[in-house]
């Protein structure tokens, strides 16, 4: 935009400035095998007092599990089980900030999510809403939370989304499936500990591996690129092949996974995702495919906008043995293509990082209902 400005000089000069994002950061973060213990006192300086518990939202595959126990409660802390076997919705988010203003008098000390992508999600939706008023699909969009969120924490429990340091929390709404995309969504303390990764399944720890990859592949090829959200891709690139391309032990591969996730995270925060995600939005919200097995399903049908990383995830599903379903889409009506085409354009940001400012000319209708009816 034009700025006048009187410098001091006899006429007043018209100066041209660029505007950039002040996009937030994760301000803490402790990284290390069995980093966990210190949980509670990480915790400790940020409780207000007995009465204002942590609210702990935990994957409930570890319910019964002796991990409960590690799980530093004091006071009235609250753990609650929640299930991931399907994508965080608007509904539950209000049914948790709903419970806790029930249970409690005030605000918690805190909220903490313990689990993978899903459980993330709704530990940052949780933390907005209870200091927000309405429901949490009121604020599916960019940059409509008004008031900070209370003091939240995530610890993942596998690697690949970047959920852990996105200011993003995607949830699937009565109408859309879109993220809650804020400065006040990003943790305030990330807690990454590979160990908290063992156990994971091969076609989980690959999906969600994946995830990451695809953020590397549409980062990298965006027209939303540059300096700052190339390094952290090319890293999170290089540490994605190291992985599913490599000889590493299982530790190394932990380590070396819960790293890329992060700076695969860390790079779509300054650019942008593309064709591959947005069209997966659409697969979700409608069958309710999960994110990252969404992600590859859609991926290996878009040779046209990134035949190099098709071919390198073609290359890392051969050499893990992985095989994806197919035909899921092949018994839709018209009126369910019409449904997710327009979810899938709806995700405008997406598709200009991947096509530019042109991306309507080239992502129309029916060259997304192409694509979806291969898959």
């Amino acid at each position: 935009m034009e700025i006048k400005k009187d410098i001091g000089l006899k006429d007043s000069l018209t100066i041209k400035e660029k505007r950039y994002r002040n996009f937030p950061m994760v301000p803490r973060v402790i990284f290390g095998r069995g980093c966990f213990d210190q949980l509670g006192e990480i915790l400790m300086p940020k409780r207000r007092h007995s009465e204002a518990p942590f609210i702990f939202l935990v994957d409930d595959v570890f319910e019964g599990t002796s991990f409960v126990d590690r799980i530093p409660l004091i006071f009235n802390d609250l753990v609650v089980f929640v299930s991931a076997e399907e994508e965080p919705k608007t509904v539950q988010v209000d049914a948790l900030v709903g419970r806790i203003k029930t249970e409690f008098n005030e605000l918690p000390s805190g909220i903490v999510g313990i689990g993978g992508g899903t459980l993330l999600d709704l530990a940052k939706a949780v933390a907005i809403c209870l200091t927000n008023k309405g429901s949490s699909c009121d604020y599916q969009g960019w940059d409509l939370v008004v008031k900070p969120s209370v003091y939240h924490v995530g610890i993942p429990t596998i690697s690949g989304t970047g959920a852990e340091v996105s200011r993003t929390t995607v949830l699937l709404g009565p109408e859309k499936k879109l993220g809650i995309n804020s400065d006040h969504t990003t943790f305030d303390q990330v807690v990454l500990d590979p160990d908290l990764t063992k156990g994971v399944s091969k076609e989980q720890w690959f999906y969600t591996g994946m995830d990451c990859f695809i953020h590397c592949i549409e980062s990298l090829n965006g027209t939303y690129l540059n300096a700052f959200s190339q390094s952290y891709g090319e890293k999170a690139l290089e540490l994605c092949k190291e992985v599913y391309l490599g000889e590493l032990s299982p530790s190394e591969s932990r380590d070396k996974l819960m790293m890329a996730s992060w700076h695969g995270g860390m790079s779509i925060a300054y650019s942008q995702v593309g064709v591959a995600h947005a069209m997966s939005y659409g697969l979700s919200y409608l069958l309710g495919v999960k994110h990252g097995i969404g992600n590859c399903i859609v991926f290996r049908h878009l040779e046209e906008f990134y035949p190099d990383g098709v071919a390198l995830f073609n290359q890392m599903m051969r050499k893990q043995k992985v095989h994806l379903p197919s035909g899921i889409c092949s018994d839709l009506t018209d009126c369910d293509y019409e449904t997710m085409i327009s979810v899938s354009l709806g995700m405008e940001p997406l598709w200009e990082n991947a096509l530019g400012k042109d991306w309507r000319n080239i992502a129309t209708r029916e060259k997304l209902k192409s694509i979806y009816s291969r898959i």
